[in-house]
């Protein structure tokens, strides 16, 4: 298969592609310039929404509205608004930013950070709780990238890129706790490096994989059955979006790149004859006025 373009190189570093349910709209972010895009499907008209420096990814809010991973911790963007309220920063080190995440059946989200020089062992994957506490559930990690929950809900499927793989870990629904960590699929460094990952609706994980033009879907044996090509090689993350899920948007990235492609940055496209499942939305935070 191969995926076309269905807007221009809008970002610098295109990642994290949710389709948002509650408004019919395909949301991704800039991440190095703090862009929050959305757009309906017709991509006629993007909006873009800034929230600081970082926006590393987004979600819905089950009762309305966004939350999004800044730099050094998280934002709400309320319904109705373009204006980001911070809640306190996770920590002060400037050297480490937030990067990709996402959210469990239960409503937490689950945020990874990485060192700005990709140094390793300098981040940490967090979670943020309804009642707006956050908590250490990984660490150390060098790139925390994709992350997907089983369609039961008993696994969660973790990316941390220098590893070249997908990992599995035995979820604990009760205390949003990761056990029993075990590779599940492995990826040669021929084909790029996995990056951001989405789940479709057989339960199979579709990975994107940075620096590989690609993006490959692998049964959670670890067979890759789909092969999705890309003309550009920095493939970040990719989901299911539309109103039926069926269609995966990708994203991409032009930043490092010497030479860019000319759509390095654009979001591409791609029907590739399977649906998707409905996003995992942020719970929302309890007890605010």
């Amino acid at each position: 298969m191969k995926a076309t373009t269905v807007t221009g190189p809008l970002a610098h570093h295109g990642e994290g592609p949710v389709w948002n349910p509650q408004r019919g709209v395909l949301h991704w972010v800039d991440m190095l310039a703090g862009g929050v895009l959305t757009s309906d499907p017709s991509f006629e008209k993007v909006d873009r929404t800034e929230v600081g420096e970082v926006a590393a990814v987004v979600r819905p809010v089950r009762d309305g509205g966004l939350v999004v991973a800044v730099e050094r911790g998280f934002a709400l963007i309320p319904p109705d608004s373009d204006r980001p309220e911070r809640l306190p920063e996770v920590w002060s080190d400037p050297s480490v930013r937030m990067n990709e995440g996402g959210c469990d059946p239960q409503g937490r989200f689950y945020v990874g950070s990485m060192a700005y020089g990709a140094t390793p062992d300098r981040g940490r994957l967090f979670r943020l709780d309804p009642d707006g506490s956050v908590s250490v559930v990984l660490e150390p990690v060098t790139i925390s990238n994709g992350l997907n929950w089983s369609l039961d809900g008993e696994t969660v499927y973790y990316i941390d890129t220098p590893t070249g793989r997908v990992d599995a870990f035995d979820f604990d629904s009760g205390a949003g706790e990761f056990l029993n960590r075990r590779p599940l699929i492995e990826i040669d460094s021929e084909h790029g490096s996995p990056d951001g990952m989405a789940i479709d609706a057989d339960g199979r994980l579709w990975v994107a994989l940075w620096g590989g033009s690609a993006v490959h879907c692998y049964s959670t044996n670890g067979t890759l059955e789909e092969v999705v090509e890309l003309p550009v090689r920095q493939v970040t993350a990719c989901a299911f979006g539309g109103d039926a899920l069926d269609t995966l948007y990708i994203t991409t990235s032009r930043d490092g790149l010497s030479d860019p492609e000319a759509d390095a940055g654009a979001l591409y496209a791609v029907t590739p004859g399977v649906t998707g499942v409905p996003v995992l939305p942020f719970a929302g935070l309890t007890g605010r006025e």
